[in-house]
């Protein structure tokens, strides 16, 4: 660890001790009965804070069944989780940015090894613009003709024994249930990230419910329906009170994100995705939420878990 990231770290800690917010890391969660939501990446894109970027595990009764992101560093979090491929019934990918999506294809590999022989639910937003949908993102790395990691087309196709990826994408305007099952139900609906296609997921396990905001500007009152009474609300604090330009389009800042929480009245609040501009002063953005919202606040770092 580099001594910039150890400053870091421990001014993240002091600050947390100061709140009493933050949740260390605990390793694998507890496989006992119950629904249990655990951070896999806690950082954003650059690679300067000793976090892996976004990701997040929905455990079930001991297993992981739903994984929302796969940003850097995300595969060996998944790792150090105990989580197994084969249990997996759902990936989300919120957008196509790489801190959002980039060791996808590395847990592919890693799942090619496991002992899974049913199709994998996989969604996330169509395109728009410069950004593609995600079938198209699918098909440019791993399309058996062109894909840049054809060697793991059969996941397109399901030959080789290889679990089929089923990908469903989500439209604006929409909210689209994307999977369900007797004791998991995930939806996923739009929410605005700039020029960026972006999802938000609300994910029903048992009795409790999870919803994971994304990046997301915190502009749509739409989203705040969406995360009504939510058990954990996740939202992205990546940027601080004084953002502007191209930062405030894609970002929500604190004071945002505790008006959408004081409006969704979830049980909890984790915030997560920070970058050094959120971190350099992370009591003082804390406290700008805390003041727009009353309940649980917490914050995220890798490996840590949070029960609703």
């Amino acid at each position: 660890m580099t001594i910039r990231i150890f400053i870091k770290r421990l001014s993240t800690l002091v600050a947390c001790m100061a709140l009493a917010a933050c949740q260390p890391p605990q390793g694998a969660c507890p496989e006992s009965s119950g629904v249990t939501l655990q951070v896999l990446g806690s950082g954003g894109p650059v690679a300067d804070d000793g976090r892996a970027s976004s990701a997040y595990l929905v455990w079930i009764d001991g297993r992981a069944r739903a994984l929302i992101d796969a940003g850097g560093g995300s595969f060996l979090r998944f790792g150090e989780a105990g989580a197994r491929f084969e249990d997996l019934d759902f990936v989300g990918l919120s957008h196509l940015h790489t801190d959002h999506s980039a060791d996808f294809p590395a847990l592919l590999k890693s799942g090619s090894f496991a002992a899974r022989d049913r199709p994998l639910r996989v969604a996330g937003p169509d395109g728009d613009g410069e950004f593609p949908g995600l079938k198209a993102f699918l098909a440019a790395m791993l399309a058996r003709d062109s894909g840049a990691y054809a060697y793991l087309s059969a996941f397109l196709d399901g030959t080789r024994n290889t679990p089929m990826l089923t990908p469903l994408e989500i439209a604006p305007g929409e909210t689209a249930l994307l999977w369900t099952s007797d004791d998991l139900v995930v939806e996923g609906m739009r929410v605005p990230h700039g020029i960026v296609p972006a999802v938000a997921f609300r994910v029903r396990a048992g009795d409790a419910t999870l919803v994971f905001g994304s990046d997301q500007n915190g502009s749509d009152p739409a989203f705040t329906e969406f995360a009504k009474e939510a058990s954990i609300l996740v939202m992205h604090m990546a940027v601080p009170e004084d953002v502007s330009g191209v930062g405030r389009r894609l970002h929500a800042p604190p004071s945002v994100i505790g008006n959408v929480a004081f409006e969704a009245d979830p049980g909890q609040l984790v915030l997560s995705h920070f970058m050094a501009r959120s971190l350099a002063d992370l009591a003082a953005n804390v406290s700008l939420v805390r003041k727009r919202y009353g309940g649980e606040v917490s914050v995220a770092d890798d490996l840590a878990c949070f029960t609703p």
